[in-house]
């Protein structure tokens, strides 16, 4: 499990030019220059050597050459490949041989529902529940932000040790006993927002065991959606400092806005954020029982991959896939869109993204609130294509004073 002090390294590479339909490749050959797809014929569609190679290529090349202090802008291999695997399949699930086995990977949107539907092959955690109110959360966000601002610089180690304190208060309590070993084992820390919530009788078992279990596994969930929330806020930062008017914008909703209001234009910014950097950028599972994907049917046990980056960034079915525009979250049911997953959807939904959210949000808008971003590293170019990917280790943010 990853914890708060180690990198989070997410997004794909970016994806050069789209292969071209006529070039045949995986798919058996019918006539001269012709192609016929395998499952237009019942069969799995297999890549063959070159494909697995370049699949494989695109997805542990770049670990190997992304250097320490990189800024995060890395090789363009793995859209680049999954592209060319959709061009010579059809769009039809393809049955990768990779460095782990074989994958089936899913390229088309048609698959997205089913998989999403079918949720993960262990039971999937259970949703937090009641979770603290956005105004005690807020108020704990407002103390913990001042370490954000504090310098004229702000980096991860700096977005790190401010969200390390404000987990610490709103799981734990405000002595933030057991993550520096001040409190005993299997201490209380009845000053936690969550300690507080189960103080007041949440429905989590009638015994102190099963009370203590649920709490124990609320803790565990809210760390852990609380990993990601450094990177997401160093990489919304920067996409607002890239575009002004949206800075500014945001700004203002975060000054007239009271501890207990909503913030939806600056939550929508954190929802862009995350479809053009999700945490986690490819969603796998394996499956149960037998299943059958485009009349194909794979036995149990197979190991299906979802590129959601892929999906979310694709720009054949979702306008202006590589710019920020939070405007799109704003429409009805825009979370509820499989082509683009934040937080996945179904049985699998991530169960700490509401309050992952509102705690990135918060964090966002205090910020804001006290300084403006005059100055960035690595620099966008807002006309252009965004990177595909931010490595959260190089970002760089220079804050003035409001």
């Amino acid at each position: 499990m990853r914890t708060l002090h180690e990198a989070v390294l997410d997004g794909l590479p970016e994806d050069l030019a789209p292969a071209a339909r006529s070039q045949g490749g995986g798919a058996a050959m019918t006539g001269p220059g012709t192609t016929q797809s395998a499952v237009s014929r019942g069969q799995q569609a297999r890549a063959g050597r070159a494909g697995s190679v370049r699949f494989a290529a695109g997805r542990a090349l770049p670990l190997f050459v992304r250097g320490r202090g990189s800024g995060g802008v890395r090789p363009a291999f793995t859209a680049d490949a999954l592209r060319a695997l959709r061009a010579r399949h059809g769009g039809a699930p393809v049955l990768v041989r990779g460095l782990s086995g074989a994958v089936l990977v899913l390229l088309d949107r048609q698959e997205l529902r089913q998989f999403y539907e079918a949720g993960p092959a262990t039971a999937p955690a259970p949703a937090l529940g009641a979770v603290p109110s956005r105004a005690a959360v807020r108020a704990v966000i407002a103390e913990e932000a001042r370490h954000l601002t504090a310098a004229a610089t702000l980096d991860l180690v700096r977005a790190r040790h401010a969200v390390a304190r404000a987990a610490r208060r709103i799981v734990l309590g405000g002595g933030g006993g057991g993550c520096d070993g001040e409190g005993g084992a299997g201490e209380e820390h009845p000053a936690g927002l969550f300690g507080r919530l189960r103080r007041r009788g949440a429905p989590e078992g009638h015994t102190p065991l099963g009370r203590s279990a649920a709490y124990a596994g609320r803790q565990g969930q809210v760390l852990r959606a609380m990993d990601a929330v450094p990177a997401t806020l160093l990489r919304t930062l920067l996409l607002l400092a890239a575009h002004p008017a949206e800075q500014d914008a945001a700004a203002a909703e975060a000054a007239g806005s009271g501890p207990a209001e909503d913030l939806p234009r600056l939550e929508a910014c954190v929802r862009e954020c995350l479809r053009l950097y999700p945490a986690v950028p490819d969603l796998v599972r394996v499956t149960r029982t037998e299943t059958e994907w485009r009349g194909v049917r794979h036995p149990a046990g197979t190991t299906v991959l979802l590129p959601a980056h892929f999906h979310q960034r694709d720009p054949e079915h979702v306008p202006a896939a590589h710019v920020f525009v939070p405007g799109r979250w704003k429409t009805p049911g825009a979370d509820e869109d499989l082509r683009m997953a934040p937080f996945g959807h179904g049985p699998g939904r991530c169960p700490g993204d509401r309050i992952g959210l509102l705690i990135t949000t918060a964090l966002c808008a205090e910020v804001l609130r006290r300084r403006r971003i005059t100055a960035t590293r690595p620099v966008l170019d807002p006309p252009g294509p965004l990177p595909v990917a931010l490595d959260p280790r190089g970002i760089r943010l220079t804050l003035t004073r409001r």
